[in-house]
């Protein structure tokens, strides 16, 4: 995908996030991030906005001290004024990003081929993961498009994982398989972590739609309760377990 779609994809998921949280209120519990609620919701993503636009906007070529989750959850405005927040906080950074230079040099921490498509990537799927949260919390049901899905699966392996940051006591591989895309990753669990675009033998198989492996592997369960349904796990299932418990995502 290119900047302007992930781009276009923040914007709509942003606008999505808004309304679902709006119906939902902002006294639901978030299921996937207990016990967040929907306010503690807007509140993480509406800084998360602005902290990134601040790196774009004012190309800021080293990482900045930031308050601690805890700390950021008790900021913001009240209640009142929180979903009008965070919709300002969404547009400033569509604002920003899309005015930027595509040669923009500015802290990143994921490999991409600039600095405008890491940025761009990296907002669209933590909005559009967080708009799953917020449509869970009005209890219902989540959808991605299967392009869209499989490049965050991509992400999520290619980029977060193969940094390496885990560690696994017992060497094991799991393979991912979209059948609606045909995007194959490898994914290796051990002393260190690896990640590769293609197919090989491995101790798991989980295959299904882009879509549900894309929610499946940033442990978004889908309200209801169908995930073994829609996605099937072959060979050891502990594999995937392994992974859900190790898999963290990481500003740096």
């Amino acid at each position: 995908m290119e900047p302007e779609e992930h781009i276009a994809a923040l914007e709509r998921d942003g606008a999505l996030l808004a309304a679902a949280a709006g119906r939902a209120g902002l006294d639901a519990m978030v299921p996937p991030c207990q016990p967040w609620r929907v306010r503690d919701l807007l509140r993480h993503l509406g800084f998360v906005h602005r902290w990134a636009a601040g790196y774009v906007s004012q190309a800021r070529e080293e990482m900045t001290d930031e308050p601690a989750e805890d700390e950021l959850l008790l900021a913001g405005p009240g209640d009142a004024e929180l979903l009008g927040w965070f919709c300002d906080g969404h547009a400033e950074l569509v604002r920003a990003l899309r005015s930027a230079d595509p040669r923009l040099r500015c802290w990143t921490f994921l490999p991409a081929p600039s600095a405008l498509a890491f940025w761009a990537r990296r907002q669209a799927h933590e909005t559009a993961i967080h708009r799953a949260d917020a449509e869970s919390a009005a209890g219902e049901a989540v959808t991605f498009p299967a392009s869209f899905a499989a490049d965050g699966i991509d992400e999520l392996i290619m980029g977060f994982w193969a940094r390496g940051r885990a560690r696994a006591d017992r060497p094991s591989c799991m393979q991912i398989r979209a059948t609606d895309t045909g995007g194959e990753w490898l994914v290796e669990l051990g002393a260190g972590t690896a990640a590769r675009r293609r197919a090989a033998t491995a101790d798991a198989v989980v295959a299904g739609r882009a879509c549900d492996l894309y929610l499946l592997l940033w442990n978004r369960p889908r309200p209801d309760g169908q995930d073994a349904d829609r996605v099937s796990v072959g060979g050891d299932p502990a594999v995937l377990r392994l992974w859900q418990n190790l898999m963290k995502v990481r500003w740096s």
